[in-house]
């Protein structure tokens, strides 16, 4: 087996350790507050689907209208539960003569499995990409010049690859972009974007960059929890409500036309000396002992306590009165998203 990350010893923790010049998490979002990190995106795992009928099998399956994925373009999609729940969420884009698919790690083999027993007669082929590439995320203000510094293309905008057919560099937001670099071509990347001005930074400084742009990861503890627009989902381009049917779809599709949203995704922070992570439950006081959501995405601050995603009750998160881990666990502050819930 091919070691995609060959410049990084990784321990039980998940985060990365050997080169580095810090230890905790805290200390990676630390860094992501002084400038531009490189983080070795370790939690992300990519599927490889080929086959001249694998739009047409990816837009059956998935949320988002897959066959209008232009070469060039990054999309956002889910694949549901019949239910409508968010088994993952995934980004794609179209590499070479393949679909490539990029997922939380810990549902990435539940994923590669499913989406194996669903080929069945179709021309499509699908399989494990993730010893192919080092994928690297690249985040902060100036993002865009270290890789310019570093000899990395540059997308012309967000949610955009570069070069179009085969892209090497994915632009998520002007803050965060994903770097592909072939295994082989691993350690020379890394340290290029290193000598080029970026801090190398564990998962965490990523994972508060996600959280910042109010972008959901599915991961294993929130695993068919939420119908997409709870994660805001449709409001970042994750859902089409003009494509054929796929599982859930009908689901979605109510939960869109009828009546208000109960429940959506929110930034918080709380203030709680222990960890907070996805799954955790939040209350509120007017519920009593009754959960009204659960985190989805937390990341620890560098001055103390924990920025999320989380999923609530719209009437909590409006009325305050939101305590983390307990009906009276810390309060939770309710802050902005770079995006409207209209």
């Amino acid at each position: 087996m091919m070691n995609p990350y060959p410049f990084l010893e990784i321990d039980d923790s998940s985060e990365p350790r050997s080169g580095f010049e810090f230890t905790t998490a805290t200390d990676s979002t630390s860094l992501l507050s002084d400038g531009v990190v490189a983080v070795p995106l370790i939690h992300v795992k990519l599927i490889r689907v080929s086959g001249e009928e694998r739009k047409e099998f990816l837009h059956n399956l998935m949320s988002n209208d897959v066959k209008k994925l232009a070469l060039g373009a990054l999309q956002w999609n889910s694949l549901n539960s019949p239910k409508g729940r968010m088994i993952a969420n995934m980004l794609l884009w179209q590499h070479d003569d393949a679909t490539m698919l990029a997922l939380s790690a810990d549902v990435h083999g539940q994923v590669l499995k499913k989406l194996g027993m669903y080929v069945l007669r179709s021309k499509v082929r699908v399989e494990d990409a993730s010893e192919a590439f080092s994928v690297i995320g690249v985040a902060g203000n100036g993002a865009d010049d270290v890789l310019a510094r570093a000899g990395l293309d540059r997308p012309a905008a967000p949610m955009s690859g570069a070069p179009s057919l085969a892209p090497s560099t994915l632009e998520i937001t002007p803050d965060m972009f994903i770097v592909l670099a072939p295994a082989a071509d691993a350690s020379a990347c890394w340290q290029r974007l290193l000598a080029s001005g970026a801090r190398a930074a564990g998962t965490a400084a990523w994972d508060l960059s996600q959280i910042r742009a109010g972008l959901p990861r599915i991961s294993q503890p929130v695993q068919e929890e939420f119908v997409a627009q709870m994660v805001n989902f449709e409001l970042i381009g994750g859902v089409s409500f003009n494509k054929g049917c796929y599982p859930g779809q009908e689901i979605v599709a109510r939960t869109q036309y009828l009546g208000k949203l109960k429940k959506r995704m929110y930034r918080i922070r709380v203030d709680v000396a222990g960890e907070a992570g996805a799954g955790d439950d939040l209350f509120a006081d007017e519920f009593g002992e009754q959960s009204i959501g659960k985190i989805v995405l937390a990341a620890p601050l560098p001055e103390g306590g924990w920025e999320c995603l989380a999923v609530l009750q719209t009437a909590s998160a409006e009325h305050g009165g939101v305590h983390f881990g307990t009906p009276d666990g810390p309060l939770v502050q309710v802050l902005p998203l770079p995006y409207s819930l209209g």
